[in-house]
């Protein structure tokens, strides 16, 4: 088995990808598995992914790169396409609906297991809905939680990535009807393999010493 280590020093960003390549069914079900089973703060999943995998699809979010045409081919010549979105409320119906999937899938054996629960995340919730009143914010941390955790599984089953932020959110949500929905795009990320004029395969990673960023207390 791969060390952890290994895997996370040869992950990179592809900065070119390989329009030729596509990646296997079986492994796009893995990722999709990964993003479904991120973590969240009180299991909230405030989050949806879309999935691009047709040149239609692509086109579509490559639509949100006018303004950004350095990243309008990484859209283009992927295999796959993830739009990371983030709701844009938390209602009590909502999470009443979480609390619905918890009890069928056996975490909550009663009523009052289940009360405990929704007093719980609802104090988070509304902490930070009304005191803090970054609820927004909080909810898009959460998305990105699910962001790392699909980078990371892109490398184990090494397929390239590219994290996207250069894209126009309004034209990207109007598009793919995000609003309608509830929704806001947060984050899009390229899949597929390295094209061979992908120059950041070739170098070296770099990142800060570890004594100048982890402190042992």
């Amino acid at each position: 088995m791969t060390d952890l280590t290994t895997i996370v020093k040869r992950r990179y960003t592809s900065k070119a990808l390989d329009p030729n390549k596509k990646i296997p069914q079986e492994k796009i079900d893995q990722l999709k598995t990964l993003l479904q089973f991120a973590p969240s703060s009180v299991n909230s999943q405030p989050w949806h992914f879309v999935i691009a995998a047709t040149a239609e699809g692509k086109a579509k979010v490559a639509e949100a790169t006018v303004n950004y045409a350095f990243n309008t081919p990484k859209i283009l010549n992927a295999s796959h396409v993830v739009v990371l979105c983030t709701r844009n409320y938390i209602t009590d119906e909502y999470l009443e609906h979480l609390a619905d999937q918890e009890q069928q899938d056996g975490r909550i054996p009663d009523e009052a297991a289940r009360q405990a629960l929704q007093n719980g995340r609802k104090f988070f919730v509304n902490m930070h809905r009304y005191e803090q009143k970054d609820l927004q914010h909080w909810m898009e941390k959460q998305t990105y939680l699910a962001l790392g955790t699909l980078l990371l599984g892109a490398s184990v089953l090494e397929i390239g990535a590219t994290p996207i932020e250069g894209f126009d959110a309004t034209t990207l949500n109007k598009v793919l009807g995000l609003r309608e929905q509830g929704l806001n795009a947060s984050v899009i990320v390229a899949l597929g393999y390295s094209d061979a004029s992908d120059f950041n395969a070739k170098l070296p990673k770099s990142r800060l010493p570890q004594h100048e960023v982890i402190n042992e207390i």
